[in-house]
Parts: structure tokens; C-alpha cells; sequence
């Protein structure tokens, strides 16, 4: 069964930092496409970033330079350091793991996080 659990949501002021967790089990991170998704109220969800099998990242332009994604395969956890928050950051954040097939996509429960002005 494969599990992802989210933690490090919250309530920060503008220009503050987070950190948010997502740790794996029963799949290896390190043979997935993991990513961060964001759902701010009454829009779409969107890709916030995401880092292949091979290392490489990709990150959307509203969050490049401001917000790094990492992974520990010893831990199978990924990490979204997010840096100089904004009001528009604001949103629910999800945790995604993509495999090889269409089948393989699985979500976590998401964590808040709320970015004050």
C-alpha cells in the first residue's frame, strides 16, 4: 500500500519561510517522480515543483529562486523549503508520487499553508 503523509503546514507572515515533508512508504522515491502541487481556494491545482528518477528539478516560475524541493532516499522524503513567502502562496499543498504507469499516482491528504500579509 502505498502512503504519502504531509507535514510542516502553518501560519506564516510575509517574507517568512516554511518547510514541508512528505514521507513515502511502499514505493521508493528514488525510482518515482515526486512532486508538490498547490490548490489555493476556488482555483485550480496546480504544480509547484517537481524532481525526476535521474535528480533533475523543475520548479513553476511563480516559485523559482524563493522555494527549493529536495529528497532523502534514506528517509524515502521529499522536502519543499519555501522561502520568502507571499499572500499568494497561500493554499492547500499536496505531495505526489508519479510511477511508470498511469496507475501510479498517488496523493497525500495535503497540509495548509497560510501566508499572512
Amino acid at each position: 500500500q502505498v502512503q504519502l503523509v504531509e507535514s510542516g503546514g502553518g501560519l506564516v507572515q510575509a517574507g517568512g519561510s516554511l518547510r514541508l515533508s512528505c514521507v513515502v512508504s511502499g514505493r521508493r522515491i528514488s525510482m518515482n517522480t515526486m512532486a508538490w502541487y498547490r490548490q489555493a481556494p476556488g482555483a485550480q491545482r496546480e504544480l509547484v515543483a517537481a524532481i525526476m528518477p535521474g535528480g533533475s528539478i523543475n520548479y513553476s516560475d511563480s516559485v523559482k529562486g524563493r522555494f527549493t524541493m529536495s529528497r532523502d532516499n534514506v528517509k524515502n522524503t521529499v522536502y519543499l523549503q519555501m522561502n520568502s513567502l507571499e499572500p499568494d502562496d497561500t493554499a492547500i499543498y499536496y505531495c505526489n508520487l508519479k510511477g511508470l504507469f498511469r496507475s501510479d499516482d498517488y496523493w497525500g491528504q495535503g497540509t495548509q499553508v497560510t501566508v499572512s500579509s
